[in-house]
């Protein structure tokens, strides 16, 4: 459900068009005045969506601001950009040392958290156009991940931290993360070792 609390995976199924079941339904804006209305209820608008994955619970927190949504499975998938996001400790690292505290990677809602081999430096823009193999799965990396407001909410309390955004935005060039299409579909285990080629 898009938005909505992360469901952790030991093994997934990656198909030509994402993971298995990402991002497959979300709730859609109703209410015709609103700025987004037909379109996905998202993290921008609510700070405490990613803290359920129950649907009821978080229609409750669109209506305590006032806005109607309603279930939508009707697209194929409600991504706002890429099809698959890759997220390393690596960069979470970078952010952590800039706000002088750890940080959730839930925050940043990636498909895949990799842990960087000792030594491994690359930053975001040194991986666009490469490839990543894991298991039986190679994704192409396509662009970086430009960020909004969400990830400086707390995936526990959804308390805003902006210092996360602040530092992001001037420090990396408001970018955490990769987006990645896949060009060899399969499957995907915790523990699979990522190469880059």
């Amino acid at each position: 459900m898009k938005s909505l609390k992360a469901e952790p995976l030991g093994r997934v199924a990656v198909l030509p068009d994402g993971l298995e079941g990402d991002r497959t339904a979300a709730l859609v804006v109703e209410t015709p005045s609103h700025a987004r209305a037909g379109k996905p209820y998202r993290g921008k608008e609510s700070s405490r969506l990613h803290l359920t994955g129950d649907v009821q619970t978080a229609a409750t927190y669109a209506a305590d601001a006032n806005v109607l949504v309603t279930l939508d499975r009707a697209a194929p998938r409600w991504f706002d950009a890429g099809t698959v996001s890759v997220l390393l400790d690596l960069w979470v690292h970078d952010v952590e040392a800039l706000v002088g505290e750890a940080l959730e990677p839930l925050r940043w809602r990636p498909n895949l958290y990799v842990a960087a081999a000792p030594g491994f430096s690359k930053r975001e823009p040194d991986l666009v156009g490469t490839t990543l193999r894991a298991g039986s799965v190679e994704l192409q990396v396509v662009a970086t991940i430009k960020r909004c407001v969400t990830p400086t909410y707390d995936v526990t309390t959804g308390a805003a931290l902006p210092l996360v955004l602040e530092a992001v935005a001037v420090e990396r060039a408001n970018v955490v993360g990769v987006y990645c299409d896949v060009l060899e579909p399969g499957d995907l285990a915790c523990g699979d070792v990522v190469t880059i080629s």
